[in-house]
């Protein structure tokens, strides 16, 4: 369910670090010196320069993950090609080749782009500056469910990548080690709550694997039933094993 951030490079090609273009440094030759501008007045040369050439590369890129999130979620992994993509985009097959290399190159950047997502809001909901550990175990309750809404095709590409076995070294390579992190740190935190609270004989490992259960469950669930995704049953069935475990901190909701 928690997992710390994971934001490793995966090949030679591909986003955050992995397209050939992104990977080239600017070439630009260095700038001659220019006179001071006028005190008093700001100046246009203050800037840096812009490298419209990568930014046109780099907007090029998520053109082509986010069409092949909207494929897979919609088709699956088997009907998807390198040319199916292109047309989905509208540029050429040589494009994405160029920027990628291979399919699998381009599913890695995009589960690697998925989980970049997911620890970005996780550490906006758990590891905010000045929250309780009851106040991140609750964030974290809310990071799995808004996730879920908000990107629901996100949510059906991780569960496609997990249990399609073709597909799943990639998951296990990429998505399986933040899963296991995220297990564990929410782990620490019923660790803290327990040791704070004086509470005794909570079954500390069997409760962090719940809750990740749940949150998968859910995710599966949603994306075989969408029309229940917006519902409240994943929130209220975690805030119901921690209230039994910890009823001084967790209210049931309502």
């Amino acid at each position: 369910m928690a997992k710390q951030s994971v934001r490793r490079n995966i090949s030679a090609t591909g986003p955050k670090g992995l397209t050939k273009m992104a990977q080239r440094k600017a070439t630009a030759k260095p700038e001659k010196r220019k006179a001071a501008p006028t005190k008093g007045r700001d100046s246009a040369n203050d800037a840096p320069p812009r490298d419209r050439r990568r930014e046109r590369g780099e907007a090029s890129v998520q053109r082509i993950i986010d069409a092949t999130i909207e494929l897979i979620a919609e088709e699956g992994l088997a009907s998807v090609t390198m040319q199916r993509i292109a047309e989905h985009v509208g540029s050429s097959n040589a494009l994405v080749v160029f920027h990628f290399g291979s399919k699998e190159n381009l599913f890695r950047a995009v589960l690697q782009y998925l989980s970049d997502q997911y620890d970005e809001l996780w550490f906006n909901l758990v590891r905010a500056p000045g929250l309780s550990p009851v106040d991140r175990l609750l964030g974290a309750v809310e990071c799995a469910q808004r996730f879920a809404r908000q990107h629901p095709k996100w949510v059906s590409v991780f569960v496609v990548f997990s249990s399609d076995r073709k597909s799943m070294q990639i998951y296990n390579e990429i998505g399986l080690p933040s899963d296991l992190a995220y297990t564990a740190e929410a782990r620490e935190l019923l660790i803290e709550i327990a040791r704070n609270g004086a509470y005794t004989g909570v079954d500390i490992d069997t409760l962090s694997e719940s809750l990740n259960y749940l949150v998968h469950g859910a995710w599966y669930w949603d994306h075989l039933n969408p029309s229940g995704r917006d519902t409240d049953v994943l929130r209220k069935t975690m805030l119901l094993l921690l209230h039994q475990a910890f009823p001084r901190h967790f209210e049931l909701m309502r």
